[in-house]
């Protein structure tokens, strides 16, 4: 359930111009980015890209696996239906699958859709929509007055009344009214950079892991017939790895010029870590993390993870949280309050040490206040 929010129009494809004859065989080219609609991004930046992969699948498996914990009016935990229901959403998917894949789509899309199935009080199940299937219906004052979902060529409209059957969550976009900002639309530029350093390598393997050279030609010039005829024996007989080491046989005044790895083939690697750090910025992921070369902003990995948690997760949860509690209080009977529970999550477990050890040899402080500052209950309802 990976998708995106809006369908944005895609510019129709632009075919480059044929090259004229060359002297060199090699390769030259210009700016040429992936398309920006949320297919493509899913396709290009999770899907065929590692360091997305790994950081929307780190961000949403550590996100749903963080305690989750009801707090009413009042203030004081109890066991609550919201609990329950989160447990087992639907027939088909526990909690940690289920929170995981709306996580996920936030991620990808900056969108999350969840609906409500059963009777207008507290609903019986909960499903995650794909956000590519998705589309904001806009009344005339723009607030959204329904939910189109598509699939298959059909469409179902979800009505927006007193009680919404879908919940909307998106992040925050400066330019659109209706859809959520994705990560992944902020590190697009870093994944095309990535995908691109791969393919090269890949093609340099490809070539036996030799750089370019050039075929001098001493005499007249060349023909279109003889240029074309050189060509598809090099691609032929010359190219890929099943190739590597066979001799080439040249006639007709033609010489083979190797050429040594230039500073950019050699800085391709580099460029390549740099483009991975950038894609782990977006998503709020510390690269040494992803196992990324060259980082040193944190002093040891347990430092990293704290932060992950710290700056990624926790806001992530507390959005989620915020957004379903308030949905699914207007189809029950009270406004209820879901939290992450900070002292069980064991990455910020020093932390929470610490400020428990603050806290109680403050000796200007009650019990009360104690207790207070660090989240628990009155000592008359613990």
């Amino acid at each position: 359930m990976f998708g995106l929010g809006k369908k944005v129009q895609v510019a129709p494809e632009v075919k480059a111009s044929a090259v004229g004859r060359v002297a060199a065989w090699g390769t030259s080219g210009r700016n040429v980015w992936s398309p920006r609609d949320g297919v493509s991004l899913v396709r290009l930046g999770f899907q065929g890209n590692p360091v997305g992969f790994r950081c929307v699948k780190l961000i949403a498996e550590a996100a749903a696996a963080v305690p989750l914990v009801v707090a009413g009016d009042e203030g004081r935990y109890a066991t609550h239906a919201l609990l329950d229901l989160l447990d087992r959403p639907n027939g088909a998917q526990g909690r940690s699958e289920f929170l995981e894949a709306l996580f996920a789509q936030l991620l990808l899309s900056g969108n999350g859709y969840v609906e409500a199935v059963g009777p207008l009080g507290w609903p019986d199940e909960l499903h995650v929509l794909r956000s590519d299937r998705m589309s904001v219906v806009p009344g005339a004052d723009g607030w959204p007055v329904g939910y189109d979902y598509a699939v298959g060529g059909r469409k179902h409209r979800f009505r927006v009344g007193d009680v919404s059957p879908v919940a909307h969550l998106r992040f925050f976009h400066p330019t659109d009214d209706h859809y959520g900002l994705s990560p992944m639309a902020a590190a697009a530029s870093a994944v095309d950079v990535h995908n691109a350093a791969s393919r090269w390598s890949k093609a340099l393997l490809d070539n036996a892991a030799r750089p370019s050279g050039a075929i001098v030609h001493q005499g007249e010039e060349m023909s279109v017939e003889q240029f074309d005829r050189l060509s598809a024996e090099l691609e032929a007989n010359h190219q890929g790895a099943r190739n590597a080491g066979r001799p080439m046989l040249l006639d007709g005044g033609l010489d083979w010029k190797p050429m040594g790895f230039s500073p950019s083939d050699m800085e391709f690697q580099q460029t390549k870590e740099a483009a991975a750090r950038e894609i782990a910025t977006a998503f709020g992921v510390p690269p040494m993390m992803l196992g990324i070369a060259g980082d040193a902003t944190y002093a040891n990995y347990a430092e990293a993870n704290r932060a992950f948690f710290r700056l990624t997760v926790l806001p992530l949860v507390g959005r989620v949280c915020e957004g379903l509690a308030g949905w699914l209080s207007q189809h029950g009977a009270e406004r209820v309050r879901l939290t992450a529970d900070r002292d069980r999550i064991p990455a910020l477990q020093i932390e929470r040490d610490a400020e428990w050890r603050r806290v109680a040899e403050a000796t200007f402080l009650t019990d009360a206040e104690k207790r207070d500052l660090l989240g628990l209950p009155p000592l008359s309802d613990a």
